[in-house]
């Protein structure tokens, strides 16, 4: 075995097994919501039943509103309002709001104003919900997230227990495609095996928060305090975005894992995942130095490992290595395999998992190629100037 490949296993081997030991760490801190029984135990500074917000921007939505109206509407132990704004659709996605309104008091639709220069879709949509939002306990959702009839009350009764002005649920992720498959799960490996979840819960420094844009909770006074989505009104990625401003302004923020409670189908194919991803990059890993960074450190404990393998099996070298190598491919498929068995039963992609990486750091340096040359970013037929700073 040549010097060079033996200093080669050694560094995959500890990369691997280094995000495989921080992953299971964070798996143990990455607490679900309380149980049905526990919110039942209501202190009694507490009200009864909470009154909640739920805000839903809604752009061409059309195909999924309805349901995600359906599983809000049917929330139990809350108080519940829900207002969803048809932030200029074309496809008809405002007419079935109205419907679910004149059958449901409980629903209001905003037709949005035309979006000003300077501001993001998503985040002038949710601003403009925040403003006519009657309760205390505002709830963001994407127009995709479905949720169980207890989500919301499990999910107010954590951000009280925690004593966070900010909380963000990671749902369950759905995938049909094999390109959804490929990539989606990533969002948990990615968030298990690199947010140093210690730092995140117990401190409140803005580079170690984290949040999942599809679902968040907050006070109203939290939100008025840091400005809320008026603050990050240029940002295309509030999941990264939105917890650093709270962050920044001296307030603590949490996640949790969602998955008991809520679901998600983000994408449609490998086409919308591939641009929904790519929109979003710059402000998650495609900046510099965490691109470089974050490219070698997934390579050498996602891609490597098989590669390492594959030399050993040819004997082209590595002989007698058999155990470290066994060592460096199972801790690089311990993350992805476990994922899949508790969020997405996403087999293909779980086995695929070193052509995820691949496609996933493709898609970073794509996105921060494009930032450089100044490329716009479309979404949802709306173009966002990209900075080459």
């Amino acid at each position: 075995m040549t010097d060079w490949l033996g200093l080669l296993v050694w560094c995959s081997c500890g990369a691997a097994v280094f995000a495989a030991v921080q992953f299971l760490v964070s798996l143990l801190m990455f607490r679900r919501a309380p149980s049905a029984a526990m919110t039942a135990e209501v202190p009694d500074s507490q009200p009864a039943a909470p009154e909640v917000s739920v805000l839903i921007p809604a752009r061409n939505e059309a195909t999924r509103i309805a349901a995600v109206l359906k599983s809000v509407l049917g929330s139990r132990g809350i108080a519940l309002e829900v207002c969803v704004l048809d932030d200029e659709s074309t496809d008809g996605t405002g007419e079935i709001v109205e419907q679910f309104a004149a059958a449901d008091r409980r629903v209001r639709l905003l037709r949005g104003v035309k979006m000003p220069a300077g501001w993001n879709g998503k985040q002038h949509a949710c601003w403009q919900l925040a403003q006519v939002a009657r309760a205390e306990e505002l709830v963001f959702l994407d127009a995709d997230v479905e949720l169980t009839v207890d989500a919301l009350l499990r999910t107010v009764r954590l951000r009280q227990r925690l004593s966070v002005p900010l909380l963000s649920g990671f749902p369950r992720q759905l995938t049909g495609s094999l390109g959804e498959a490929l990539l989606i799960p990533l969002i948990h490996v990615i968030l298990l095996c690199f947010l140093p979840f210690p730092l995140m819960r117990w401190s409140r420094m803005p580079g170690a928060s984290a949040g999942c844009g599809q679902f968040f909770a907050t006070t109203r006074a939290g939100y008025q305090l840091t400005g809320g989505h008026s603050g990050i009104r240029q940002s295309r990625h509030d999941g990264v975005m939105l917890p650093r401003l709270y962050r920044r302004a001296g307030l603590k923020t949490d996640i949790f894992d969602a998955s008991e409670i809520a679901a998600c189908r983000m994408y449609q194919a490998m086409s919308e995942t591939w641009l929904g991803l790519l929109k979003n990059a710059t402000e998650g890993f495609a900046r510099w130095p965490a691109l470089p960074m974050i490219t070698v450190i997934m390579l050498a404990a996602f891609v490597a490992p098989v590669i390492f393998v594959g030399v050993w099996i040819c004997e082209v070298g590595l002989q007698g290595q058999g155990p470290l190598v066994a060592i460096t491919l199972v801790s690089s498929y311990l993350p992805r395999l476990i994922c899949c068995l508790r969020y997405d039963r996403a087999w293909s992609g779980a086995l695929l998992h070193p052509v995820s990486v691949l496609l996933f750091l493709s898609i970073q340096w794509i996105a921060w190629i494009n930032q450089k040359r100044g490329r716009s970013v479309q979404w949802r037929q709306r173009s966002y100037e990209t900075s080459s700073s």
